[in-house]
């Protein structure tokens, strides 16, 4: 078939890129990094959390959506046309093969570069507050994170084809894209705001599948925790004695899993918050790339 022709030379080629290579490195690095300084204080679901940051946030943001815009934008698009008039192929097939194997890439550093470390602080006797992050709660996560880059990935494709221009179209989601999020995050709109998806997947780690209405009432640990601290808080302001000072300086991260109120988190509103856009973004740049001049 020649899609498949076109989605293994594609595979081959972004792999055999020092782009894709050097991002493998960057993001095991800087797992590698940041991990140690949030060993010993952060709980199992905001300390995974955290590595994904850089995936729906920033930086690795800009290289997903990058990765997106290439394949129908400069000296590819000359290229392209020479095969697709040369090769009993159409343009739909062509491009979709392309947008494959580029999510298919994307997924791929993703997982190598988050899951081991994800089983390693899951499994690990580390002495932070136990968590209870359940296997469905787990699987959820890395499956919206999934759709969000697959989202990401088809963005890039849709501004590729709509300006031709790779700095054109990387400029238009940056500085369309990154005002939006933000704006988005105020609400707490996770369904649309990576930034707060992000925020509230501690809450997505800690859900079980057969969780019912008594259960999400039910207080968890952390809840426990903060209950714990304000009673602590409370009890040295009659006593008249000085609050306890913290070891160090606080994380950003424990800063930023601490603030936002999920506790009415839908995964199924999520899905379908992502899962459409990405339906349209990708239809409509299929539509602009077959109806246009090559």
């Amino acid at each position: 078939m020649p899609a498949l022709a076109i989605f293994q030379h594609e595979w081959r080629g972004l792999w055999a890129s020092w782009l894709v290579r050097l991002w493998l490195i960057a993001s095991v690095l800087w797992t590698l990094l940041t991990l140690p300084e949030k060993w010993a204080r952060m709980q199992t679901a905001p300390l995974i959390s955290s590595l994904m940051f850089p995936y729906l946030v920033f930086p690795w943001f800009i290289i997903v959506v990058f990765l997106g815009i290439t394949p129908v934008t400069g000296a590819r698009l000359e290229a392209l046309s020479d095969g697709i008039l040369s090769r009993p192929i159409a343009r739909y097939e062509y491009f979709l093969a392309c947008w494959a194997a580029r999510v298919a890439v994307v997924l791929s550093v993703f997982s190598l570069a988050v899951v081991p470390f994800t089983l390693l602080i899951t499994f690990a006797n580390r002495p932070a507050p136990t968590d209870s992050v359940t296997w469905f709660g787990a699987v959820s996560a890395f499956v919206v994170v999934a759709l969000v880059l697959t989202f990401l990935v088809s963005l890039g494709f849709f501004a590729g084809a709509l300006a031709r221009r790779p700095l054109v179209a990387a400029l238009l989601l940056i500085f369309g894209w990154f005002p939006l999020m933000l704006a988005l995050h105020v609400y707490s709109l996770e369904e649309f705001s990576p930034l707060s998806l992000n925020q509230a997947l501690p809450t997505l780690f800690r859900t079980s599948w057969s969780e019912t209405d008594a259960d999400k009432r039910r207080l968890s640990n952390v809840d426990i925790q903060a209950l714990g601290k304000a009673g602590g808080m409370f009890v040295s302001m009659l006593s008249g004695s000085a609050e306890p000072q913290k070891n160090g300086k606080s994380d950003f991260f424990e800063t930023f899993f601490s603030k936002g109120d999920y506790r009415d988190f839908s995964l199924t509103r999520v899905i379908f918050g992502y899962g459409t856009p990405t339906l349209i973004a990708l239809g409509l740049a299929t539509l602009v790339f077959c109806r246009r001049d090559l």
